[in-house]
């Protein structure tokens, strides 16, 4: 992860293809390491410079409640479709 915003908030800079991660994009990811990481923001780096403060606010008090969220909670989340889970390498990944 490229900046660790704490509570288990990352910024990933993300290469855009032939231009690099500097002209790329900007992606918020909930992270519990070991366990789980949710996508949930993502922007070009070319439309917006940074997140607000008072969004990575937001996104810290996300990451406090959706990062312990019990197995049984997230099945009800991804069944509802609010969140989708993602498979990748024959693990599955939340976000």
């Amino acid at each position: 992860m490229d900046v660790n915003l704490g509570g288990g908030v990352f910024k990933q800079r993300i290469a855009r293809p032939g231009q690099g991660k500097s002209k790329g994009f900007r992606t918020i990811i909930l992270l519990r390491e070991g366990h789980m990481a949710f996508f949930v923001y993502g922007f070009a780096k070319s439309e917006r410079d940074n997140i607000h403060k008072d969004e990575e606010e937001q996104f810290k008090k996300m990451a406090k409640h959706v990062l312990w969220l019990p197995e049984d909670q997230l099945e009800i989340l991804i069944a509802n479709g609010q969140i989708e889970e993602v498979e990748s390498n024959d693990e599955k990944v939340s976000k």
